[in-house]
């Protein structure tokens, strides 16, 4: 007897990641989560990339930051969001209480005009070339 499903493979393929984590009872790997956030944003700060010294796994992940203002930060990415957890690579001040952002984009948006500007253009650039595309 075969194991009994909500949805066919064919439309599970059409599901995000975190869809099919839900519907499949499966726990997220926050260290896929976190390299999928610096895929997103990498365009519009200095410095991005996921922490090799500090351990990172299935429930937590720390990725490193720099603004394109130059101001260095330790994120922290839970299932709760993401936090500032230091101000420098690498770095975790326990006694430092920041607020939880439930994505990148609210976090970077209240630590860097310099995202908020990049952002800004990137949207401007792709909605000229959607509009050239259309003509």
């Amino acid at each position: 007897m075969g194991m009994e499903v909500d949805c066919t493979p064919e439309e599970l393929s059409k599901c995000s990641y975190e869809e099919r984590c839900v519907e499949l009872g499966e726990v997220k790997d926050m260290r896929l989560e976190a390299e999928a956030v610096v895929s997103d944003v990498l365009f519009a700060v200095t410095d991005m990339h996921v922490s090799h010294s500090l351990s990172s796994g299935l429930d937590m992940a720390y990725i490193n930051l720099e603004t394109r203002e130059g101001k260095r930060y330790c994120l922290e990415l839970t299932e709760a969001g993401l936090r500032v957890v230091g101000h420098g690579f690498d770095q975790v001040d326990e006694g430092l209480s920041s607020q939880y952002h439930e994505t990148v984009y609210s976090l970077l948006d209240s630590l860097s005009p310099g995202y908020r500007e990049a952002f800004g253009n990137a949207l401007l650039q792709r909605l000229e070339r959607l509009k050239q595309n259309g003509q």
